[in-house]
């Protein structure tokens, strides 16, 4: 079974329930996405929102971010998420590497992600594919 990754381009229903199924999956403590949460990614210059399927369905998400700074193009990956169902499929995989080639296509010198040590499987993923662990202090700053 191979992933079909695909580009949203608009916030319609089948994307909607996926996402709502999908994103528990990943935290726990953030409420599910709106319609215009969706529609305001899907649809900003700055962000490309992938989905994964198999057998048609939408089993993965990624969603890659892109801001310039002075010292060049940057891209981020956020909000990976394969339903717990469709693991193990190559899914993780074929979702990054679509954002790996966006980004690269767009210009970028590097992209990067973070990911909670208890992702054990999603660590392994991302240095298998050539991402590199760095050793930094990322802070955050709630309000």
């Amino acid at each position: 079974m191979t992933a079909v990754i695909e580009v949203a381009t608009e916030a319609t229903d089948e994307l909607v329930s996926a996402l709502v199924r999908l994103l528990p999956q990943l935290s726990s403590s953030a409420p599910p996405p709106t319609r215009e949460d969706i529609r305001a990614i899907a649809e900003h210059p700055d962000s490309v929102l992938f989905v994964a399927r198999l057998d048609g369905a939408i089993v993965g998400s990624l969603t890659l971010v892109f801001f310039r700074i002075p010292t060049g193009l940057k891209a981020w990956i956020e909000d990976v998420v394969v339903d717990e169902a469709a693991r193990g499929h190559g899914v993780g995989e074929s979702l990054n590497r679509a954002a790996l080639a966006e980004a690269q296509q767009r210009g970028c010198k590097d992209v990067a992600l973070t990911s909670r040590p208890s992702r054990e499987a999603a660590n392994r993923l991302y240095q298998r594919i050539g991402f590199e662990r760095r050793e930094t202090n990322v802070y955050r700053y709630d309000f």
